[in-house]
């Protein structure tokens, strides 16, 4: 069961990486790429409709109404074109992660942090 779960965890994140995607191209109908980025933009939001530390309810959003909202989409759009996105997801997620591009940007949120601390805080010198 643990297995499945996150199958369909690792399914919704392609999805709506395809949505993001589907919002992008030029042949999705403007009312599609609209609702395509404000559901992406929910997604990848930490701010949820029904905040997760309610019992049951809290991940009622995640569990049911993304996946509903994913589905209207998908039938606002022409036939075929969200299976060419998921498509280009998936392989987006098949790819290795860059280390160096992670390794960079950690050096620079703790030189940012270096040179806030430098800023704020009185009598450092360094």
């Amino acid at each position: 069961m643990l297995g499945r779960l996150r199958r369909w965890a690792r399914a919704i994140k392609r999805d709506v990486h395809a949505l993001h995607l589907a919002a992008r191209d030029p042949r999705t109908p403007w009312y599609a790429k609209g609702l395509a980025l404000l559901i992406a933009a929910y997604a990848l939001s930490p701010i949820d409709l029904i905040p997760d530390f309610i019992p049951v309810l809290g991940y009622l959003d995640d569990a049911i109404l993304l996946p509903l909202a994913i589905l209207l989409v998908i039938r606002l759009m022409p036939p075929g074109l969200f299976a060419e996105h998921r498509e280009a997801a998936a392989r987006a997620t098949a790819r290795p992660i860059s280390r160096a591009g992670a390794a960079g940007i950690i050096g620079l949120w703790l030189l940012a942090a270096g040179a806030l601390l430098w800023w704020f805080w009185p009598g450092v010198t360094w």
